[in-house]
């Protein structure tokens, strides 16, 4: 092999694991968002949402609404959501709102999560304010 041959094979290897890399990657962040959504419908959340982001901003490839009745049910449902990105091999999940719980962000990586109390969700209404043109938000399971 000449070694115009040899390093033209290394050059292939090398993409040829590069694009196996961004596969991986793009399949694992598909897992983590069915993963999230599972989780949420088993939690018994509401009126599920999820919006693509992918291309469109850097914060995350989804952004995932839902809202619990109480805010009890926010925050059981935000730390059973962190603990089970985390036993999934995801890596530990970020809680932020957790004392008062009326509005709880879950930041699991490629999937953010907006949990809320059902009145604190119409105030800010998310959905509106992240739906981009074209592309109307997912409805989750629940």
């Amino acid at each position: 092999m000449t070694q115009a041959q040899s390093a033209s094979a290394n050059a292939g290897a090398s993409t040829n694991r590069a694009v196996q890399s961004m596969a991986a990657a793009n399949m694992a962040k598909h897992e983590l968002h069915d993963l999230v959504l599972s989780q949420l419908d088993d939690d018994q959340a509401q009126e599920i949402v999820s919006i693509p982001l992918e291309g469109k901003s850097s914060v995350a490839d989804f952004m995932v609404i839902a809202s619990g009745r109480s805010t009890r049910q926010v925050a059981s449902i935000a730390q059973k959501l962190a603990e089970t990105v985390k036993h999934a091999g995801h890596g530990p999940a970020r809680i932020e709102g957790l004392p008062q719980a009326d509005w709880v962000l879950v930041d699991a990586g490629d999937v953010v999560v907006h949990l809320f109390r059902p009145e604190v969700r119409t105030f800010y209404n998310l959905e509106r304010m992240w739906s981009f043109e074209g592309g109307e938000p997912q409805q989750g399971r629940a």
